[in-house]
């Protein structure tokens, strides 16, 4: 069996990689997205997006990693981990359907917030009153991104929210796993098992595109994914999540931009403001991690997409 390769010391090289690796996450939202709108059934987009990220691990992987590639060190870790970033990829590719880019994404940057406390009952994490209250101002922020209280407010935001909370048992589980499964198996496992468990839901709604435009992109969106998760663990090999996990949050400019220049939908006051509150309170969780020493990634800082 493989074994995970070692980490080395390339900083410059692993900010940039993740940036891309942003690049491509903020692709796979934007490409499930608008297939949506163009009338394709959100498990369809979702299939397509896992199908085409099996396709293309398996064209990478396998002829270097034969039959271990399909081998895990720790199975029902592994699909727990599937699962939770099945589940929330279903949510937020719903959520799409009516939300915002540039909401859904401010809002899965709560990710840290969550994780910080489901990391005290689940990993035994000890966490001091600083970061208690610091993740006290990101849920402030996140009220402010959804408004209960207004006449803005969308139930799909549940949607996100939902997407929010299972993202994080997501990271926790891969933190878990950090250092006992190689990249190799855990793409193929998690792109595999939503392959599989979709397929017959998928098949039940499935809608032919429409033209050419949409061929193109229910191509690219799997390979999107395998790119973007294959570029951050790539530069989490090559540099400390200390130094990259700030990179994550420029997604949300280039949300806006998508936002506004693909989908002619700019964000809110709201959304701005609540996002610099959440941004704020993941950046000081990161810095007291950095303190702290953590060598691993502050989970949640690697969008679940």
């Amino acid at each position: 069996m493989s074994a995970p390769i070692p980490r080395e010391d390339r900083a410059a090289a692993g900010v940039l990689t993740m940036f891309f690796a942003v690049v491509f996450f903020t692709c796979i939202d934007t490409s499930a997205k608008w297939l949506v709108l163009a009338g394709l059934p959100v498990m369809q987009v979702v299939f397509v997006r896992y199908f085409g990220h099996f396709v293309y691990a398996m064209t990478f992987y396998l002829p270097r990693e034969r039959a271990e590639v399909f081998v895990s060190r720790a199975p029902f870790k592994q699909f727990l981990r599937s699962l939770f970033l099945l589940g929330s990829t279903i949510c937020n590719f719903f959520a799409l359907q009516s939300l915002p880019i540039t909401l859904t994404t401010t809002i899965m940057f709560a990710g840290p917030i969550v994780v910080t406390l489901l990391a005290i009952p689940i990993l035994g994490e000890k966490v001091g009153m600083r970061r208690i209250a610091a993740v006290c101002v990101g849920f402030i922020g996140v009220l402010v991104v959804i408004q209960p209280w207004g006449t803005e407010f969308n139930p799909a935001m549940f949607l996100s929210l939902a997407a929010l909370l299972i993202a994080s048992l997501y990271f926790i589980m891969t933190r878990m796993l950090a250092g006992v499964e190689t990249n190799a198996t855990q793409q193929v496992w998690s792109s595999g098992f939503a392959s599989v468990a979709l397929a017959p839901f998928a098949l039940s709604v499935w809608v032919w595109p429409d033209n050419g435009l949409q061929w193109l992109i229910m191509f690219l969106i799997g390979g999107f994914g395998m790119l973007g998760h294959s570029l951050a663990t790539l530069a989490h090999r090559w540099a400390d999540a200390s130094i990259l996990a700030p990179m994550v949050y420029s997604q949300i400019f280039l949300a806006a931009l998508v936002g506004i220049f693909v989908f002619a939908t700019p964000p809110t006051v709201w959304t701005l403001v609540g996002g610099l509150i959440i941004i704020a309170s993941g950046l000081y969780i990161w810095r007291r991690e950095r303190q702290r020493g953590h060598r691993q990634a502050p989970v949640g800082q690697l969008p679940p997409h």
